[in-house]
């Protein structure tokens, strides 16, 4: 994965009026900040990084295949029932036997099974690469939700706010007898749907802030506006490469077919001859109960030692290795075509991807476009019916018409940057060591990889399981209100 400098990753701050034409306060929540509590305390990726661990210890338990084992084996035997012709048989015994077995030669079948767990395990941290700028791109987009649905929810309550205003000078005119019932009829009606719209924008508010809550474990504050994307391509065909190159699933489903072709070499071994060499030791004592009446005449206590080579050479195994072969060729043929089938996925979501991208930044230009010249009919059409040239229902139009373009431009808006941070996901380009976050440390799943792939003692340990993500259960519901903000435009 390339990594750029930290210098030109979060480049600049864009203001929040420019990103979606809302005034923040001097100290707000950063989108970086966002980031960082989740990289350090969310359950979903904490699981993955201890998923990723159990991964590892693959490397270590292969390893154990190839290396000598030692066994102690302690018998102690009370003979209840003597046969009757026993004469000289003892009473008890008490057998220890040690033995030390070195495994010299297995076929290739612990090399390629250690080869194997070793590509699982740089399978394993590409899926840790993905989880984590998974992750990122749902915080990405419960960030920019909240900005978006704050933005609605003051477009809702200021059009509420006019259409009221809207309905009051129309039934004063209407009591003077300068308009009719039905221009007092059009302004409720338009008043009673805003209100409806303004519930459904804070019910969609308090869903985005859960949402936020449940991915950074926090309750968002007042946002600052997102800094502007980095490295964002300038056609689809560099972003396609570059997602070729550093794209997390096609790199695990690459290492997962490597470790396959070596799972097929390693089901071949059977076939193979085993070689190994044995020590051992055995030590018998009969308590001074072997020889009955004569028991003085036996020795009561022996020990004795051996030491040889074992060498086991399959005949016939009722065709078990041929079908394990075929079995591990099959899934080796099988994961092959995973690759292939993660490429054409990456191809598609990419072009996709950047075609959203484009498309939300062109329909940022076109509501912009639409918001100026929905002001200015605003304007107009209120100055006209002032002089009677236009009705009551030719304002609320307008009106109407403003609220929908703005509405339109600050969902690009949100869009366009959602659609670009997914883009640099899918390039490999949108993972903790890219973003330069401020979470002290950052996890290196290679860390934990080196420190158990050579370990041999039976009795080393971890620490007791313990969570390290934090709970919820003690934030406040979300609620919908929001701060003072300027509307798009003002």
């Amino acid at each position: 994965m390339r990594l750029r400098p930290a210098s030109c990753v979060w480049a600049g701050s864009a203001s929040l009026l420019a990103l979606m034409g809302l005034a923040g306060p001097a100290h707000a929540d950063t989108l970086r900040e966002a980031l960082a509590a989740a990289y350090t305390t969310n359950p979903t990726l904490e699981g993955a990084r201890a998923n990723q661990r159990a991964v590892d210890e693959g490397v270590p338990i292969n390893r154990a295949q190839g290396l000598p084992t030692a066994n102690v084996t302690a018998t102690h035997i009370e003979f209840i029932q003597q046969s009757s012709n026993a004469f000289v048989a003892p009473d008890r015994n008490l057998g220890v036997t040690a033995q030390v077995l070195v495994p010299v030669y297995s076929g290739g079948a612990v090399r390629n099974g250690i080869a194997a767990a070793k590509e699982r395990v740089e399978a394993g941290q590409a899926d840790l690469r993905n989880t984590e700028s998974t992750i990122f791109s749902q915080v990405v987009a419960a960030y920019m939700d909240v900005l978006r649905t704050e933005a609605l929810v003051a477009l809702a309550t200021n059009n509420v706010a006019v259409l009221r205003t809207n309905l009051e000078a129309t039934s004063d005119r209407f009591q003077i007898g300068d308009l009719t019932i039905t221009d007092v009829a059009q302004s409720r009606s338009r008043l009673a749907v805003a209100e409806g719209d303004l519930q459904g924008a804070e019910a969609n508010l308090i869903a985005a802030r859960e949402t936020y809550i449940r991915l950074v474990g926090r309750e968002p504050g007042e946002l600052e506006a997102p800094p502007p994307l980095p490295g964002l391509p300038d056609s689809v065909g560099e972003a396609i490469v570059a997602a070729l190159e550093n794209n997390p699933n096609l790199d695990a489903a690459k290492q997962r077919a490597e470790a396959a072709g070596f799972d097929t070499k390693a089901a071949g071994a059977g076939r193979l001859p085993n070689v190994s060499v044995f020590v051992n030791g055995d030590y018998s004592d009969f308590f001074g109960t072997l020889g009955g009446p004569v028991a003085a005449d036996f020795v009561q206590s022996e020990k004795t030692a051996n030491a040889g080579v074992r060498v086991t050479i399959p005949l016939f195994q009722g065709g078990l290795p041929a079908a394990q072969k075929r079995q591990a060729g099959a899934r080796e043929s099988a994961a092959l075509e995973d690759v292939i089938a993660a490429e054409r996925q990456i191809i598609a979501e990419t072009r996709s991807t950047y075609s959203n991208w484009q498309a939300a930044n062109a329909i940022i230009r076109s509501a912009q476009a639409a918001v100026e010249a929905a002001e200015l009919s605003l304007e107009g059409v209120r100055a006209e019916n002032s002089i009677g040239n236009r009705q009551i229902l030719d304002v609320l139009n307008a009106e109407q018409e403003l609220v929908n373009a703005r509405a339109q431009l600050v969902t690009a808006r949100r869009n366009a940057y959602v659609a670009g941070f997914n883009l640099l996901a899918l390039m490999g380009r949108a993972e903790a060591r890219d973003l330069n976050l401020d979470a002290g440390v950052l996890y290196d799943p290679q860390i934990n990889a080196d420190r158990v792939s050579s370990k041999l003692w039976d009795w080393d340990r971890d620490p007791k399981a313990a969570p390290k993500s934090t709970r919820t259960v003690d934030i406040p519901p979300a609620k919908a209100t929001i701060g003072p903000q300027l509307l798009p435009g003002e």
